[in-house]
């Protein structure tokens, strides 16, 4: 059974979906002020990390998402470039898009955006009022922290001991109390606006998650995502706005990503340290490299960014597609039935090692650890550990021919179907073939997208090679190698994959 970390309750819980018809997840999504950077994408690939494996377990998954494309931040942002702030804020959402698909996370079922649901939210603030949780003040309106004896439960914070913080300043308007949080601002000149039942203004932030995540999701849905830093005050105010006004919980279960540090210290513009996905990819690191270095530490613990640990996550990705290219490449002449002997030193069931077992035994039982580390709070890091057991497992296997047919197909299969979940190997459409007719035959060169020139310097050293001209395909070789391309040649033909920056 799936357990999940519930930061409401600071304890692990079985989790089942509310309704058996399948799990409803929200997740906070970008601000779209400025580009995204690597500690919003770790964030990102998180929560593709777990609504891959709640699929993986067997549930439907409804993902919402929201989009900020109203508050303090990109107000500032297009007065400052003189734009609309619909068109200074669309570059950066599609942005944001890019980055997902780059990393390969799925869409999100919806991406609701603020300014589409200013007349909701005004449903909801004037809701508040009614009820005596909210007041006008100068033509804004806030919520009445003392309204809600809650206030607190989450981040485990005294709300008498609770001073002004986020996204609203303490002196910008008059409230009754500093612990009290705008609702509704009021209009501000040259700032954008909206005409709405409480009045001429714009939403407060937190008001924007309330109100889409109950129209979409129902107001006591499975689980609500964010990073660690979002827990106060931002989902503090989203639980008191929304159970204040409906009397319901707004999800059952809260779940928060910690902080990625650069170098040990925080990342940060001012230490210029602070990258974004697109730089990084400039400099040649690969897009499955940084989604599995973003999800090779337990997502509750904080993860240190260095470029020693990218470039091991390059060689940890490199490894298993060399295991999956072996494996296609060896299946055809492998004896079919069971094969006779077995792999693997005897140690201790916790060890990562696995019992002296025929193959199929092996991977049944680094399966079924894979499974169990994986159900336990998405342990990463420990899914990971046995998923490379079983690479090292099957190479020893292959080495010592103690695998059959079946059994290559069986870990193949398996390897495939769990990356449905870590989405780091080669996929058959990022793949192209070249075929060079040489001597009446039809030689086969297959690898991820390159250039035509590279291309073409692949297709001649195979004829260079066809003509016995060995001196010549070794120096075309090393200048492929020298451009970053390494090739392997296979009884089906030159296979080449491209050398990420070190």
């Amino acid at each position: 059974m799936l357990k999940l970390y519930n930061t409401l309750t600071r304890s692990l819980q079985p989790f089942e979906p509310r309704d058996p018809s399948g799990v409803r997840l929200y997740a906070c999504g970008p601000t779209v002020y400025d580009h995204p950077h690597i500690g919003n994408m770790r964030v990102n690939v998180w929560v593709d990390i777990l609504r891959r494996t709640l699929e993986w377990a067997g549930y439907p998954v409804r993902l919402v998402m929201n989009i900020t494309d109203v508050d303090d931040k990109t107000i500032a942002g297009a007065q400052r470039t003189g734009q609309s702030l619909a068109e200074y804020t669309e570059k950066f959402a599609q942005g944001f898009f890019q980055d997902l698909e780059t990393l390969r996370i799925k869409p999100a079922t919806l991406y609701p955006r603020a300014t589409d649901h200013i007349e909701e939210m005004a449903d909801l603030v004037e809701r508040l009022v009614e009820r005596g949780h909210a007041y006008e003040q100068d033509g804004s309106i806030y919520f009445r922290v003392s309204s809600f004896p809650e206030y607190g439960r989450l981040s485990r914070l005294d709300p008498s001991q609770l001073r002004s913080t986020g996204r609203v300043e303490g002196d910008e308007y008059e409230k009754e109390d500093i612990r009290d949080f705008a609702l509704w601002k009021a209009a501000k000149e040259g700032e954008p606006a909206w005409d709405t039942k409480v009045g001429r203004g714009r939403p407060g932030w937190h008001l924007e998650c309330s109100t889409m995540s109950m129209k979409y999701l129902g107001t006591d849905f499975d689980i609500h995502l964010g990073g660690v830093d979002l827990m106060f005050p931002h989902h503090e105010n989203e639980i008191a706005q929304s159970t204040a006004a409906t009397g319901e919980p707004v999800a059952r279960f809260w779940m928060h990503c910690a902080h990625l540090i650069v170098d040990g210290i925080k990342m940060s513009k001012s230490l210029g340290n602070q990258y974004t996905l697109k730089e990084l990819l400039n400099d040649g690191y690969s897009p499955a490299a940084l989604r599995f270095m973003f999800s090779s530490v337990h997502y509750r613990k904080q993860l240190n960014f260095t470029f020693d640990a990218l470039s091991q996550a390059q060689a940890s990705v490199d490894r298993l597609a060399e295991l999956v290219l072996r494996l296609e490449q060896e299946i055809p002449s492998l004896q079919k039935g069971k094969a006779s002997g077995a792999v693997a030193a005897d140690a201790s069931p916790d060890s990562g090692e696995v019992a002296m077992a025929p193959f199929s035994e092996v991977l049944s039982t680094i399966a079924a650890r894979f499974r169990g580390a994986l159900l336990d709070d998405l342990n990463t890091s420990g899914s990971l550990g046995h998923l490379f057991t079983l690479v090292r497992e099957a190479h020893t296997a292959l080495d010592q021919g103690r695998m059959s047919r079946e059994e290559a197909v069986e870990a193949l299969d398996w390897i495939r179907e769990v990356d449905g979940i870590w989405a780091v190997l080669p996929q058959v459409e990022e793949q192209i073939e070249r075929r060079i007719e040489v001597d009446d035959k039809e030689l086969l060169a297959m690898g991820p997208p390159i250039s035509e020139d590279l291309l073409e310097m692949i297709e001649a050293r195979i004829r260079a090679r066809a003509a016995r001209d060995f001196a010549e395909a070794d120096t075309i070789r090393d200048q492929l190698q020298s451009q970053g391309i390494e090739l392997e040649d296979t009884p089906q033909g030159v296979r080449w994959r491209v050398r990420t920056a070190s």
